[in-house]
């Protein structure tokens, strides 16, 4: 997939907010670095909404869709048929990602680049349950994150 134009980059993803004052920065560089993930990755891209919202919006996601009574940073859902180009909502609690960039002693955008390139593996297929799979999942956001900035 070569997207050139900035109208093109919409038409294949999306950014929402939800009951949160935050507007990100850098969306199209953010954008491109996305699809640049998906592109090494060698996975083809439908339509991607990423909705950044506030620790109670995504606690009631999680508690509605998933049975979780748990504060998270990160829902992903699936939209995509099998054998279809990846399609998905990725559900993002700013409230989390700031504490944790806290809590890790990172900056704010290090670690939102680190949640939002999370739920696109997800999307791609990795998981995250077992401690291999962590360490896959781990090296992955810490190499993608590392791209951004040689953009």
């Amino acid at each position: 997939m070569s997207l050139d134009s900035t109208s093109d980059l919409n038409a294949v993803i999306h950014f929402f907010y939800e009951d949160v004052t935050f507007e990100l920065e850098n969306r199209d560089s953010t954008i491109q670095w996305l699809l640049d993930v998906y592109k090494q990755e060698k996975k083809d891209v439908a339509a991607l909404n990423y909705i950044f919202c506030s620790d109670d919006y995504l606690h009631q996601i999680n508690l509605q869709y998933l049975n979780h009574d748990t504060l998270t940073d990160i829902i992903t859902f699936s939209n995509a048929r099998e054998g279809v180009a990846i399609e998905g909502d990725i559900f993002i609690s700013i409230d989390r990602v700031r504490d944790n960039a806290r809590d890790f002693g990172v900056s704010f955008e290090k670690e939102l680049l680190r949640v939002l390139v999370h739920g696109s593996l997800h999307l791609m297929g990795y998981k995250d349950k077992r401690p291999e799979e962590q360490e896959i999942m781990t090296q992955k956001e810490n190499f993608y994150t590392d791209l951004f900035w040689k953009q």
